[in-house]
């Protein structure tokens, strides 16, 4: 491949680049240019060694463009600093209130309305009933994956609890009863869904000289990009 080949291969990427980071705004997009130009400026010498995967390179463009953190595609809020723990702190602050069907306060509430007002107390906007927030955040293979703060989606899609962590939930059982800490009575089967909005734990701090974070859907498809080009043969003889 010759330079100006190379050279053209670099714009393809920055343009990319540039697609994928639209959202965080022209100067995001200039800084994540900028750095694949630096990069690529650095590595002129042909015939040096090319031997890192796809994969690999990809990890280290992402850390180079100075990822603070990894969003899931999937999650339709912004969790910020929130995590699980603190899901389930919120909720534990609703047990003893009385089922209202349609409730939403701590003067009676249901299933879904105690899943919306605890996310809405950490910030985090939740659609009202079970059929949406069943669609919400990533979703969760097994029961045995799940982590606190997980919504889980029982009863063919008519209830949802929040998972607890120790194999325990919190809930808004039916008319007659309030919100409770209870074991986890369900199975895989009989799970409609388990939905992951917030991380575990809290996310590392941005570093002094990061940018704005890519989002998992941008490094899958900067990995796609590079793996698709060197499978190809494409950058055959040039060292990045």
């Amino acid at each position: 491949m010759t330079m100006t080949e190379a050279i053209g291969r670099i714009a393809q990427i920055q343009a990319t680049i540039a697609q994928l980071d639209g959202a965080t705004g022209a100067t995001g997009a200039a800084g994540r240019a900028a750095a694949v130009s630096g990069a690529s400026a650095g590595s002129a010498s042909v015939g040096a060694s090319a031997a890192a995967s796809a994969t690999d390179f990809a990890d280290v463009l992402t850390q180079a463009l100075g990822s603070s953190s990894v969003t899931g595609a999937g999650a339709a809020p912004s969790a910020g600093g929130v995590t699980g723990e603190d899901v389930v702190a919120d909720a534990k602050k609703y047990l003893g209130v009385p089922y209202v069907f349609g409730g939403t306060t701590s003067a009676g509430i249901d299933c879904s309305g105690l899943v919306q007002r605890v996310y809405k107390d950490l910030g985090i906007d939740v659609p009202r009933l079970v059929s949406g927030q069943s669609t919400v955040g990533t979703e969760v293979p097994s029961i045995a994956q799940a982590q606190p703060g997980d919504l889980i989606v029982t009863n063919g899609g008519e209830h949802i609890v929040i998972y607890a962590g120790d194999g325990k939930v919190i809930h808004a059982p039916s008319e007659g009863r309030n919100v409770s800490l209870v074991d986890a009575w369900m199975d895989d089967s009989d799970i409609v869904t388990i939905r992951r909005l917030v991380p575990q734990a809290a996310a590392p701090a941005a570093s002094a000289t990061g940018t704005a974070s890519v989002s998992t859907a941008q490094a899958d498809a900067l990995r796609s990009l590079f793996s698709s080009m060197l499978s190809g043969g494409s950058f055959s003889g040039v060292s990045l």
